[in-house]
């Protein structure tokens, strides 16, 4: 009997896998759903049905899955970083900036988790913090143009143009066109990169 759970589980999963596939989202939900039934401590159906339901546009639905899920497992930075843009999504910034730090804190390596502390600091007009979590972000991705991004229109916000245009030099190196959108955006003209 102890095998026959962990294969149905399995079987599961795959056809929820292929029904997601063939985009047939309501029957993987179902799916997910059974699994669940079967194994409550099943975290991957859990997330998947979080997952799903955020799809589905039942967004109040997968932002109380998504924090059962936190409760489950609160050492899954992963499971933070998704409930923490859950909540910037439906507008609840603080919520999202305690779920964006607690991922933060379990996984210091997570660079989406700090982009994301970092437009809810925007959000919440906390710039100075906004600019540490961004450089953290930048340093875990530096050939992303997100966080330079993000990170250039915080110093401009800080009354900080020189900051903002050593950000725009470094990315004509590597991303003209965000460079290009930053000197329209923030009215900066800066020489290219050297």
């Amino acid at each position: 009997m102890s095998l026959i759970r962990p294969l149905h589980l399995a079987v599961l999963r795959w056809q929820a896998r292929v029904t997601l596939v063939l985009g047939m989202r309501e029957q993987a939900l179902h799916l997910f759903e059974t699994m669940n039934r079967l194994d409550p401590s099943n975290a991957y159906a859990l997330s998947s049905r979080a997952q799903v339901e955020g799809q589905l546009g039942r967004h109040e639905a997968a932002l109380a899955l998504q924090r059962e899920l936190t409760a489950l497992c609160p050492d899954q930075a992963h499971a933070w970083f998704n409930l923490g843009f859950m909540l910037e999504k439906a507008g609840h910034l603080d919520d999202a900036l305690a779920a964006f730090r607690e991922a933060t804190r379990l996984s210091p390596q997570l660079d989406r988790a700090w982009y994301g502390l970092g437009l809810v600091l925007i959000q919440l007009h906390r710039f100075d913090e906004a600019v540490e979590a961004l450089r953290k972000n930048t340093e875990l991705q530096p050939m992303s143009p997100y966080g330079w991004y993000q990170l250039a229109r915080v110093h401009v916000d800080r009354q900080r143009p020189d900051e903002a245009a050593k950000i725009i030099r470094r990315l004509k190196g590597f991303e003209p066109k965000v460079a290009a959108q930053l000197e329209r955006e923030t009215g900066l003209r800066v020489a290219g990169p050297g």
